[in-house]
């Protein structure tokens, strides 16, 4: 054991150390603090330590509010005060952008902050029976590892799912396909709450029943998943499930089905949806382009303000539900939806629509770097990059700026996830031709 002083936190929330100019990590230490530690495994340019005793606190550490933080992997830094958490993510931001992308923004935006606790619109459970540790387990995996954490709540889900934890094993532990049952996804919405059994067999009689008592008991709708994500169906004509949110500041009631991406923190979501429009300024007349549209959740809010959308998403399922909801909205005469891979061809395509005058790009973490390429001379004027990975973002960042001839006008974070150390951030580029 050796004690050692904390510099900073790494992408992954652990405390970082250096020995001789070596860096350590550090699980749950905290920038700040003197620590004791035990070096458990050895490389060539860095080290990995388990935290022994706190010699020197953070005035930021607090205790955490899971009883199961340390062993769930769901959270990583709920010993840490919820507004040092979001500096921190802002120090990792502006990190990424100088030291990968070589870039600055010239303004940096206030954070985007939620609700710390019971955010979790969506979650995927993972679900195994293990005879050894008292028969099914449902949660998240524990930390560092695929084996899944003995929980009976999580703090992050709201209240009334987490009380579903402990009942939700009971039921599977009677379930005849306890070993065929991989994954229970929750999804909620306004509407109504969902439950979606990853089914590798087919059920029996008394297993129907039990999983219809369970939804009656405790208010929820079953669905059964027996393949990929677009088999997912109610298991009886009463499950199914009008789900959708809503942004109230755009009049929009936004559709959705239990397995179509959707963002996990609805209220987060509702600012940055306002942020997102406002950074991008779109007009009556003009035309903006959503990459990676999903099921309309920028595209809508845009066409709200007047101008003509043109959305892109490879998923046709995703695109037939942006295309319902604009429906919904009585906004199908400004906004259309097209399915087109944009880490293919697509990004190429795009030429072949014309020219916008705004873009809105939110990709998942590798990034939009094809797009970027594929952006013509007189590409748009103005485009808000909403990212949930610093790393491609900052990526893309620099070939914006340093090839595209774009100026990084403003970039902040966005707390979509509390207690965890995922980033996501919202970016401006402007091109002054």
């Amino acid at each position: 054991m050796e004690t050692l002083t904390v510099e900073s936190l790494d992408q992954e929330g652990r405390g970082v150390a250096r020995r001789d100019g070596k860096a350590i990590f550090i699980e749950g230490a905290l920038p700040g603090e003197t620590v004791t530690c035990t070096v458990t495994r050895r490389k060539p340019s860095y080290e990995v330590a388990t935290l022994g005793a706190v010699i020197a606190g953070s005035a930021s550490r607090v205790a955490p509010r899971c009883a199961h933080f340390g062993i769930c992997g769901g959270c990583s830094l709920q010993h840490l005060d919820a507004r040092a958490q979001v500096a921190i993510k802002q120090r990792v931001l502006e990190d990424s952008l100088w030291h990968i992308g070589r870039v600055r923004p010239e303004t940096m935006l206030p954070a985007i902050h939620g609700p710390a606790w019971g955010y979790r619109h969506r979650a995927r459970l993972t679900v195994r029976f293990v005879p050894k540790k008292g028969g099914a387990l449902a949660g998240f995996h524990e930390r560092r590892s695929s084996y899944v954490a003995v929980m009976d709540s999580c703090e992050v889900l709201p209240e009334r799912i987490s009380r579903l934890i402990g009942p939700l094993r009971r039921l599977v532990d009677g379930l005849s396909i306890r070993n065929r049952l991989p994954q229970v996804e929750i999804a909620l919405g306004s509407g109504a709450d969902v439950l979606v059994f990853r089914v590798l067999e087919p059920l029996l009689p008394p297993d129907v029943e039990a999983l219809r008592r369970f939804g009656d008991d405790h208010g929820v709708r079953i669905y059964l998943q027996p393949g990929g994500p677009d088999t997912a169906a109610p298991m009886a004509a009463a499950d199914h499930a009008e789900l959708f949110y809503e942004l109230r500041e755009f009049d929009l009631r936004i559709g959705f089905a239990p397995t179509d991406f959707t963002q996990v923190n609805h209220a987060v979501n509702t600012v940055l949806v306002r942020r997102a429009v406002a950074l991008l300024d779109p007009r009556p007349g003009e035309r903006v382009a959503d990459l990676f549209c999903g099921v309309g959740n920028f595209a809508l809010a845009i066409a709200r303000r007047g101008a003509a959308v043109t959305g892109f998403e490879s998923s046709a399922e995703l695109v037939q539900r942006a295309t319902q909801n604009a429906a919904l909205n009585g906004l199908s005469a400004i906004v259309t939806f097209t399915e087109m891979d944009l880490y293919r061809s697509g990004a190429a395509k795009l030429r072949a629509f014309g020219r916008f005058d705004r873009m809105l790009l939110d990709p998942p973490r590798d990034g939009a770097v094809e797009v970027v390429k594929a952006l013509p001379d007189d590409g748009p004027r103005r485009l808000v990059y909403v990212s949930c990975n610093p790393a491609t973002l900052a990526r893309d960042a620099a070939l914006l700026v340093q090839a595209r001839g774009y100026a990084l006008s403003a970039a902040g974070v966005v707390n979509m996830f509390p207690h965890t150390s995922h980033v996501e951030s919202i970016a401006v580029f402007d091109r002054s031709n």
